[in-house]
């Protein structure tokens, strides 16, 4: 998370690398940006309009834009991939982790993807294509392969032996992994065991064996709500037939915690998940007009209903006026509802033994919010027109929007989720479409059955 500290740090850098550009002096920017750690360097890259950004990624040293590169959004990494050869690519992936070499690959064309691989040594091909084998969404695509295991029947001295030929250990090693003679997964050795324990202990007397493991194909949200369950560092990636694949690193499901929330966010906008907030004119214009297109079809529709009482709006001028008022509240109540359970999904607290319960409760929290303003509303309107039967009707619209908009809002995710369509990018568009259309279809229906 940006810090005002990380913000101003951002934003200082920013202005030094403007400015340098504008003046010439390049030399100063290329040392600055050089002796910057990877991810500042990422988030000022990111932060950058596009002439800014180019010069930056121009400036960076060949050593350093690999580990740049798995910072940068699938967009901007995208983009840099596109201007690089195969020889720079082989070099940017060289020493990174196969699983974000492997993120990396991804966003290039099938033909470069496979020159790439011939051209890496041949452990590290074998690396990268085993967590490409599997989905980029799954754990398979977020493991690493390189982790330390160990057997059961050795002892503590032999292991601290065996991890004192290494020059560093795998980053956030927390722990080793046991397994057996057929690379079985059977167990795990915290460090903290080791160091605490006295050395011609085995492994098998203090190593933990109720594990909860992650199956390979397991989606990675489902991952990430382990991790943060269970309040895990690394957790060991196994096969259908219980073998030790790799293990997921914490760092690894902060990003997936991250890009699930960028996406959530940018979802109820119409935005896509990798959008990119200094990106072009071409590029950003089309994105937006596809949304912007849906939602004037749904408009459309709630116009139509509004023609079809032309004459009641033009006799009772007070309904145009009420009519937003009915609308917007039955969005509103909707879209509280909505990001409600879309959240309840994520976290997986919603299922077919509690929605029941949801949904009633729901219900009654329509009805009575509904109650509650409907009152309000018809207050103020008969204190406006002086006209109780008008207050009446606006109430009774008040009350029925508020109730169908909690039941839409319950009932619209799951329905999404059945057909494939993610509720966080739809669901806003489709229930306001409801709320609109149902709101504007009563209050006039009723004002017109009452008055003409």
């Amino acid at each position: 998370m940006d810090t005002p500290s990380n913000k101003r740090f951002t934003q200082d850098h920013l202005e030094t690398v403007t400015d340098a550009i504008d003046t010439g002096r390049l030399y100063h920017v290329a040392k600055m940006l050089n002796t910057l750690n990877h991810q500042d360097v990422a988030h000022l890259i990111e932060s950058s309009p596009p002439k800014v950004r180019q010069a930056l990624w121009q400036m960076l040293e060949e050593k350093h834009k690999g580990e740049v590169l798995q910072y940068l959004s699938e967009d901007i990494q995208s983009n840099f991939l596109e201007s690089m050869n195969v020889d720079e690519v082989v070099a940017a992936t060289e020493g990174l982790d196969e699983d974000n070499a492997a993120d990396l690959l991804q966003n290039l064309p099938n033909r470069i993807i496979q020159e790439v691989l011939q051209s890496m040594d041949k452990q590290d091909r074998e690396r990268v294509e085993r967590v490409m084998h599997y989905p980029e969404d799954t754990a398979g695509g977020l493991m690493s392969t390189d982790l330390i295991t160990v057997k059961p029947s050795i002892t503590l001295d032999v292991v601290l032996r065996y991890l004192r030929r290494h020059e560093e250990l795998p980053a956030s090693t927390d722990t080793l992994f046991v397994v057996n003679r057929r690379d079985e997964f059977i167990g795990l050795l915290p460090i903290s065991r080791i160091l605490v324990s006295h050395p011609n202990t085995t492994v098998r007397e203090i190593m933990i064996t109720n594990i909860k493991t992650i199956p390979v194909n397991m989606p990675e949200k489902d991952v990430a709500l382990l991790f943060e369950r269970h309040d895990w560092v690394s957790a060991p990636v196994i096969s259908d037939e219980g073998k030790l694949l790799g293990r997921i690193t914490i760092d690894d499901v902060v990003d997936v915690i991250r890009d699930q929330a960028d996406h959530n966010m940018l979802s109820m906008a119409g935005l896509s998940d990798d959008e990119d907030t200094f990106a072009s004119i071409q590029k950003t214009a089309p994105r937006r007009n596809i949304w912007l297109g849906i939602n004037l079809v749904t408009a459309i529709m709630a116009s139509l209903v509004i023609k079809l009482f032309e004459g009641t709006i033009e006799q009772i001028v007070a309904v145009a006026v009420l009519m937003p008022i009915v609308a917007s509240m039955g969005g509103i109540a909707g879209s509280q509802t909505l990001t409600l359970v879309i959240r309840g999904i994520a976290l997986g607290q919603i299922g077919r033994n509690n929605f029941q319960w949801l949904l009633r409760r729901e219900l009654v929290v329509g009805m009575i919010n509904g109650l509650l303003w409907a009152m309000v509303v018809a207050l103020a309107t008969a204190l406006l027109y002086d006209d109780l039967k008008l207050s009446w009707i606006i109430g009774m619209t008040m009350i029925l929007n508020l109730v169908l908009a909690a039941f839409v809002a319950t009932v619209l995710p799951s329905l999404l989720k059945q057909f494939g369509i993610d509720p966080a990018l739809a669901g806003n568009v489709i229930l306001t479409t409801f709320t609109d259309v149902i709101g504007f279809f009563s209050f006039l229906g009723l004002v017109t059955w009452l008055y003409l």
